[in-house]
C-alpha cells in the first residue's frame, strides 16, 4: 500500500527548506558558524641544525611540537657555506604555505639570520645555542669575541675536498666532553659517529643583512656551552632586542637534546606571540 504524506506536511517542509536556504544565502546558516569555530592554522616550525650535528638532533623537540599540533620540518643543512646553505633553506621555505617560525642551532643561527631577511611569512627567529651575526661577521670572528670556546683543540685533522676546501669534524674521543657533556655517554658516542662535517670556509664566511633587525627573536642556551662562549649569547640577544632570553644552567651546546622541553617551550612562546 502506498502512503502519501498529508498536503499540510509537504507544504510545511517546503517552507522550512526555503527558509534554511535564505539563511545560508545571507550568511546566517550553520556553515558560517562552522567557519567561525575553525581553529586558526598553527605556524610551521622549521628547524635548522648546525655543525657536527644532523636533523635527528631535533627529534626530542620535534616530537613535542608535533604532539601540540604544529607542522614541523627539520632541514638537512648542507653545511657548505653561509650563502649557499641559506639558498638551500630558502628553497625549503618556499615550499611551505603560511606562517613560519624559524629555529637555528649553533651555525644554523647564521643560516636563519640570512635566509629570513625579506620573508614576510617568517614570523619569529629562535636561536638555540645559536649564532646571530651582524652584517660582515662570521661564525669564527663572532665566537672569538668572548673567551670560553674550546672547540679548536678538539677538531680532527681537516679532510681535504676536491675543490680545495676542507671539512672539519670533532674528534670522536673528545665529542662527549666538548659538544654534548650533559647527554648520556652512549648517546654522545652515536652522535660522534654520525656527526656532519662543516667546511672551514663556512665558519669564516661573512654574514649578510641580518633578519633579526626586522623579525622578533628569541634566545636559549646552556651555561656550559664549550663551542660558543655562553657570554656571547646575552650580547647577541641584547643587540637583537630579543623578546625572550633563557639560560639553562649546566646545559651543554646541545641544549635541544638535553633540555628538549625548554626548547620546545620557547618555540611555542614565539609561535603564540606571532599569532597575536
Amino acid at each position: 500500500m502506498n502512503r502519501r504524506s498529508p498536503p499540510a506536511l509537504l507544504k510545511t517542509s517546503a517552507i522550512t527548506v526555503c527558509l534554511l536556504a535564505l539563511l545560508v544565502l545571507f550568511g546566517f546558516g550553520p556553515s558560517t558558524e562552522a567557519r567561525a569555530a575553525s581553529p586558526p592554522t598553527k605556524p610551521t616550525i622549521v628547524l635548522v641544525h648546525g655543525a657536527f650535528a644532523d636533523s635527528s638532533s631535533w627529534n626530542g623537540v620535534a616530537s613535542r611540537l608535533l604532539a601540540k599540533g604544529y607542522p614541523v620540518v627539520a632541514v638537512a643543512n648542507p653545511l657548505r657555506g653561509v650563502q649557499s646553505d641559506a639558498q638551500y633553506v630558502a628553497g625549503v621555505l618556499a615550499s611551505i604555505a603560511g606562517p613560519i617560525i624559524l629555529v637555528g642551532h649553533s651555525y644554523g643561527g647564521n643560516i636563519i639570520t640570512n635566509v629570513a631577511t625579506g620573508k614576510d611569512n617568517v614570523k619569529a627567529l629562535v636561536y638555540v645555542s645559536g649564532l646571530a651575526p651582524d652584517s660582515g661577521e662570521s661564525a669564527a670572528t663572532l665566537s672569538g669575541q668572548y673567551p670560553g670556546s674550546t672547540l679548536g683543540p678538539t677538531l680532527a685533522p681537516p679532510v681535504p675536498l676536491a675543490d680545495g676546501g676542507k671539512d672539519l669534524y670533532i674528534k670522536q674521543a673528545d665529542f662527549h666532553a666538548q659538544f654534548a657533556a650533559d647527554v648520556p655517554a652512549a648517546q654522545a658516542a652515536q652522535m660522534a659517529v654520525a656527526q656532519r662535517p662543516i667546511t672551514e670556509a663556512a665558519l669564516k664566511e661573512p654574514s649578510g643583512t641580518p633578519a633579526w633587525k626586522s623579525i622578533p627573536s628569541y634566545f636559549i642556551y646552556g651555561s656550559r656551552d664549550k663551542n660558543i662562549p655562553p657570554a656571547l649569547q646575552p650580547f647577541m640577544a641584547d643587540r637583537a632586542h630579543a623578546k625572550k632570553t633563557v639560560e639553562i644552567l649546566g646545559a651543554s651546546h646541545v641544549v635541544m637534546i638535553s633540555h628538549a622541553d625548554a626548547v620546545a617551550k620557547i618555540i611555542e612562546d614565539a609561535a603564540d606571540a606571532a599569532g597575536k
